[in-house]
């Protein structure tokens, strides 16, 4: 696999999105949304994506990745024929209605149609609108696999495949489901590979399917992003929720999201916050998706102050406000911890995220440290630091 690598510049940019080739319409919409400079990464992309060009965009979360590929191919599918045109593969159901609403924002002084099609809510009315024809499908692999297998859908005229967040794909384990897929639709197409980091299984799927892609890339790989600020807090691992009750209640925590390793660990978190008065609710792999959707909203709106929530959203959130990110258990990989402390200190706000540390957990912590470059402070509270065992 050929390729070019471009770094781009971590720092602000200069330029307008007028500079980036973009049409009237779309710079409208781009207006509309409130934006008025590209991300480095929107900035690198964006033209290269309007040649024609495989792109491997790699970018922390938070850096603009969706509308970096939305943007143009907005631009190239204004005016066309509608049929199915471009598919863009992500690994949850959440992502997929994020990227969706990101394709209605920007189309919206374009006639480009777009469908979301995820599992945990019924087919027909998925098989429905697909059958009616949609310029952009937005799909998870096992559902659209689903509409594959009745025909609700075909991809003989696409030009653009994505795949969006692949190194989560390839982590939830879709690398069976994404080589079917890829043998649905033509050979001879443009392709998009966006990860936030790079690990050996992302780059032999970019050397599989893309073709003399240029790999545009901001900040380095596993890099945290350097508005949020980091806090680890030694305790003992039966102390962690009374912990956190106690720092809801005295810091000024507007908009929280708490995660845990486990689904019944979410729910337990929930529990003991709600007893305590702390407005909360859970969100995993074992809620419906309206129960999803409608913990999801409550956060947004702020009438739950707090999210507790399984890995399933450190993924494509993108929710705007999120003052805090809490590891109420310390993620077991590295990479894990990035991606979750990168739902806070979005669009150049600051945000913290504090880990709570138990004393089997040091290890891991120490891990982190090394793969994002910097030793974490450690905050002691009293009547909940298990001692001098962290500074061993």
């Amino acid at each position: 696999m050929a390729t070019a690598t471009i770094e781009a510049e971590s720092s602000e940019s200069s330029v307008g999105f007028e500079a980036l080739g973009l049409s009237a319409e779309v710079l409208s919409a781009v207006r509309d949304a409130g934006y008025t400079e590209p991300t480095p990464i929107q900035l690198q992309a964006i033209p290269l994506i309007l040649k024609g060009r495989d792109v491997m965009g790699l970018a922390q979360t938070g850096t603009g990745k969706t509308a970096a590929f939305t943007l143009p191919i907005v631009e190239r599918l204004a005016g066309g024929p509608r049929r199915t045109r471009v598919l863009i593969l992500t690994p949850t159901r959440e992502l997929c209605v994020q990227v969706e609403a990101s394709f209605r924002k920007y189309a919206r002084y374009a006639p480009v149609s777009v469908a979301s099609v995820y599992g945990g809510v019924p087919l027909e009315p998925q098989e429905k609108q697909l059958r009616a024809g949609v310029d952009v499908v937005v799909a998870t692999p096992g559902r659209l696999i689903d509409h594959l297998e009745r025909q609700n859908v075909v991809f003989d005229d696409l030009e653009v495949l994505v795949l969006d967040e692949a190194d989560r794909m390839l982590d939830m384990g879709f690398a069976p489901q994404i080589n079917r897929v890829v043998s649905n639709v033509p050979p001879y197409r443009q392709t998009l590979l966006f990860s936030a980091t790079m690990p050996p299984e992302v780059e032999a799927l970019a050397r599989k399917y893309l073709r003399k892609p240029v790999v545009v890339q901001v900040g380095r790989r596993s890099s945290a992003a350097s508005t949020v600020n980091h806090y680890v807090y030694p305790v003992p691992r039966d102390r962690k929720s009374a912990l956190l009750a106690a720092l809801l209640k005295r810091e000024a925590m507007e908009s929280v999201l708490v995660f845990t390793r486990t689904k019944h660990g979410a729910d337990r978190v929930v529990r003991h916050l709600e007893h305590d008065g702390i407005h909360s609710a859970a969100m995993h792999a074992d809620k419906t998706q309206p129960q999803r959707t409608r913990a999801l909203e409550d956060f947004k709106t702020g009438r739950v102050r707090v999210l507790v929530a399984t890995d399933i959203a450190q993924r494509g959130l993108d929710i705007s406000g999120i003052t805090h990110v809490i590891n109420y258990d310390v993620p077991q990989q590295a990479e894990d911890y990035v991606h979750r402390i990168g739902r806070t200190g979005r669009a150049a706000s600051e945000g913290d995220a504090f880990t709570f540390m138990a004393p089997d957990e040091i290890a891991m912590v120490r891990t982190i440290e090394r793969v994002i470059g910097q030793e974490i402070p450690r905050i002691s509270v009293p009547g909940f630091d298990f001692g001098t065992v962290a500074a061993d």
